[in-house]
């Protein structure tokens, strides 16, 4: 660590961004640059206090606790950039209260920074709100996909919606454009995904015996003759789920770069879809406060509806469901 600067003891009061964490994130949150070996090794000795007394790494703090923070040397934190003069994604904004944050994300965007990505949309609002205390993704969405998207402003709501999704009480559907004529009203896929990684370190997924179950419920909506626009109700939320359900049955969607038809999308593109034809339409959620449900819907971007136009131009016979 460079340019080092020793800090002094701090007393720090535990505010709705740090209730129900464990002490060693909270510590991992408020110590910047210090490694979590010796985060463990503060917390052992007892330099760490909380209400004066001594803790270990899995105590969990709650509202009002007085957390003592030993000196400890860590990296100078590196300059905030400052926000913009435009916010880039308040335009977005679908839902908000004092809990979430819901956007419709644009495709083309990633969640959060990584990979040769500064900044994502959760660092991005992070930049332009520097007044909030908490600010979470609550699930993720791939760079391609655009809409629902959401985020939580409170501790207390980001938990919440963590054990809803592992309940599997969030409704979650997606517009998808498949390559095929898919001829089923509805159809049940249940496969088994297991990920890896290639030599390029890049992410895959592919259907394996060992891999996780996966569960999802299609719906056809309109048949384009070469083409099929189809509804997906997830029931389990793996990685890259229908993505892979939809290649290995041999239906890949339209402008997917990582599962679909290469030279397929090359041609696509000269017809006017730039990007994968994948969109998070509806999400429905008991709000993680109130408990009232509340319906979360983005429309089908235009550059996705004008496809449809153009599709359903040169196939008049085009069948709605």
């Amino acid at each position: 660590m460079n340019d080092l600067s020793k800090a002094a003891v701090s007393l720090v009061t535990v505010d709705e961004s740090g209730e129900g964490q464990r002490i060693d994130n909270f510590l991992a949150r408020h110590l910047k640059g210090v490694p979590k070996s010796h985060i463990y090794r503060i917390l052992r000795s007892g330099e760490v206090r909380v209400n004066s007394k001594r803790v270990d790494a899995t105590c969990r703090l709650v509202i009002g606790d007085m957390v003592r923070i030993p000196p400890v040397r860590t990296a100078a934190p590196a300059p905030k950039p400052d926000a913009p003069a435009t916010s880039k994604f308040e335009g977005h904004v679908i839902f908000e209260d004092e809990a979430l944050l819901v956007i419709d994300k644009p495709a083309g965007v990633a969640v959060h920074g990584g990979s040769g990505i500064s900044r994502g949309v959760i660092e991005q609002f992070r930049l332009e709100r520097p007044q909030a205390k908490f600010l979470e993704l609550v699930h993720r969405l791939d760079r391609e996909t655009s809409g629902v998207l959401l985020l939580a402003k409170k501790r207390s709501a980001l938990v919440a919606l963590h054990e809803a999704i592992r309940n599997n009480a969030i409704e979650k559907r997606y517009l998808m454009l498949v390559c095929g004529v898919w001829k089923d009203k509805k159809r049940k896929v249940k496969l088994p995904l297991k990920k890896y990684t290639l030599e390029s370190g890049e992410r895959r997924v592919s259907v394996d015996d060992d891999g996780q179950p996966s569960e999802t419920i299609f719906h056809l909506r309109e048949n384009f003759g070469e083409f099929t626009l189809l509804e997906a109700e997830l029931i389990t939320g793996r990685t890259h789920q229908l993505r892979v359900q939809l290649q290995h049955l041999g239906f890949p969607i339209a402008g997917d770069d990582k599962y679909g038809d290469y030279a397929f999308n090359k041609e696509l593109a000269k017809r006017g879809l730039k990007r994968m034809f994948l969109h998070s339409a509806e999400t429905v959620i008991r709000h993680p406060v109130s408990g009232e449900s509340l319906k979360l819907t983005a429309p089908l971007p235009k550059e996705l509806a004008n496809f449809l136009k153009n599709l359903s131009k040169t196939v008049p016979h085009a069948e709605a469901i």
